[in-house]
């Protein structure tokens, strides 16, 4: 009886250690299902969140490329409206077309956007590249523009809705609508305050072009890792993915070469010196003993024939005034202007209003341009003020004897206010009386119309006007206007200070227009109609079409 119920208990623990064990083992079944499927559901928001990363920076790299395109069309062809106009329409549509085109594609969802992504990069990532050497050497340059606008907008056309059927995956219908279109937005958002305040002050427009390449083709990599197994083609992928972040790697190293390069190209000269500022691309080239300078592709001057320009500009001005102890120049970063007004022993105090402190450091320390302007930017007499003119004037209480409007050509819109009647009227308010302003005011021969718009503006803006224009070989016959709050005589224009050009019988000339170039009626530049602007792509754009 004793072994028999020692052999039961013996039975019975072996049952409760079974039964123990079964439970430990199915306590430790149901923790490592747990395990995995924490493990999973981490994987699948990891996923999830890197789609909507992808989306952000798809947004940023999409409208950085639309202000790449309008900004290297601006710079190389002008009309700035025109050309951020026709950018931002022809890459909507185009993102039109590939989201129509997107609904053909049903399968391999993820090795398609990866594809496509890489695409996005080369073509992106070389556009830059792509224009300057279409611009500098075939005649055609809106034909690659406008290829390279619908071949990367379909592509982000394309993406855009094929993530966001990838994305669906991991959610309903309108939550992944609403992340998806929020952070395309916010992408928008990030560019278009970087682009002007970082990339393009800080890395120029090859370098930028190349860089955002670089952030697609991250893009790409980063999806490649975490999708790697659900990838049907990945080692084609992988494989592409090398080949175009090397070429795009290189392509950043190098672009400082690239675009001086293609540059040169433009310029038919050695470039000596770029810069590219907040504000504009400053450009030096030397062919000889000349040296010209460049903003963002418009002639400033030549040093064979600057001064036929500056004393046009500064003489007749300083003569006709009644007193010349306190001076303006708004514009004129150069120093040039600033060379002839300081020859003039009664100048007491001269002001020089520049949006761009990096104009101002380059031609007062580079010595070629410093030489030039004898050294006029270090002169004590100066006071150098970095901002902009319409600023300055509107918010300054000072009256001036001479004020000399030497600002670039009214080309876009930005300048168009300052060419306005409502500027002029700013500016009369604080002439002191019978001061006398001069504006430079473009091509008298070769943008007529412009430069009548100019003078006419002025006159409506309550000043009496003369209109006197000079040869200068570089720009051809360039025209001026002298303006004052009182009559002024002409007659009274001599000049007595050392001068090159300028001699009582040249100075007669000024005044004396031919036939094809008299005073003919315009509309009046105004803040709400930039008519101006109109005028001056109007007149340049039929000699290009006959150079053509």
């Amino acid at each position: 009886m004793d072994n028999i119920n020692k052999s039961s208990e013996e039975s019975s623990d072996k049952n409760i250690q079974n039964k123990n064990s079964l439970k430990e083992s199915s306590d430790e079944n149901i923790k490592s299902e747990i395990s995995l499927t924490e493990s999973s559901g981490k994987n699948i928001q990891n996923e999830h969140l890197l789609l909507l990363i992808s989306v952000f920076f798809i947004s940023v790299c999409g409208i950085s490329y639309e202000l790449l395109f309008g900004t290297i069309s601006s710079y190389l062809i002008g009309d700035t409206i025109f050309q951020f106009s026709i950018t931002i329409g022809v890459f909507m549509s185009a993102m039109g077309l590939g989201s129509y085109l997107s609904r053909y594609i049903e399968h391999n969802l993820l090795d398609n956007f990866v594809a496509i992504e890489i695409w996005v990069a080369m073509a992106g990532g070389f556009s830059a590249f792509i224009l300057f050497f279409a611009f500098a050497y075939t005649e055609v340059y809106s034909f690659f523009m406008y290829g390279l606008l619908i071949i990367i907008g379909s592509l982000i056309g394309i993406e855009i809705p094929v993530v966001t059927r990838i994305i669906q995956e991991y959610g309903t219908l309108k939550i992944t609508l609403a992340r998806v279109l929020s952070l395309d937005y916010l992408g928008a958002l990030v560019a278009s305050i970087g682009f002007p305040l970082l990339f393009l002050p800080h890395f120029g427009l090859m370098e930028s072009a190349f860089f955002f390449g670089l952030l697609n083709i991250a893009v790409t990599a980063a999806n490649i890792i975490f999708f790697y197994k659900k990838l049907i083609f990945r080692k084609k992928l992988i494989i592409w993915t090398s080949i175009t972040g090397i070429l795009l790697m290189t392509g950043l190293i190098f672009s400082f070469k690239i675009i001086s390069f293609a540059e040169s190209a433009i310029y038919e000269e050695d470039i000596i010196y770029v810069l590219q500022t907040k504000y504009q691309r400053i450009v030096l080239t030397k062919w000889k003993e000349e040296v010209n300078l460049f903003l963002d592709g418009n002639l400033q001057f030549c040093s064979i024939d600057e001064y036929r320009y500056h004393e046009t500009l500064v003489h007749p001005a300083m003569t006709l005034a009644p007193s010349r102890e306190n001076i303006l120049v708004l514009g004129g970063g150069d120093g040039l202007a600033l060379r002839e007004i300081l020859k003039y022993n009664d100048v007491k105090k001269v002001k020089l209003v520049d949006i761009d402190p990096d104009m101002i450091k380059l031609c007062s320390t580079y010595s070629i341009i410093a030489s030039l302007n004898k050294n006029s930017l270090k002169d004590q007499k100066l006071e150098y003020i970095p901002q902009d003119a319409w600023t300055f004037m509107k918010d300054t209480d000072e009256f001036f004897d001479v004020i000399i409007v030497d600002l670039p050509d009214p080309g876009n819109e930005k300048l168009s206010k300052l060419y306005s009647s409502t500027f002029y009227q700013i500016v009369r308010h604080h002439l002191a009386r019978g001061g006398i302003m001069v504006v430079q005011s473009t091509s008298t021969f070769f943008s007529t119309n412009t430069f009548w718009c100019i003078y006419n503006t002025i006159e409506k803006a309550g000043f009496n006007v003369k209109a006197i224009h000079t040869l200068v070989p570089s720009f051809g016959d360039w025209g001026f206007v002298l303006a004052s709050n009182e009559i002024f005589d002409i007659n009274r224009c001599k000049v007595k200070v050392p001068v090159k050009y300028l001699n009582e019988e040249t100075i007669k000339g000024l005044f004396v227009f031919s036939e094809d170039m008299k005073w003919r009626e315009t509309q009046i530049n105004t803040l709400d109609n930039s008519i101006i602007t109109y005028y001056y792509n109007e007149d340049w754009s039929k000699w290009q079409e006959n150079e053509q």
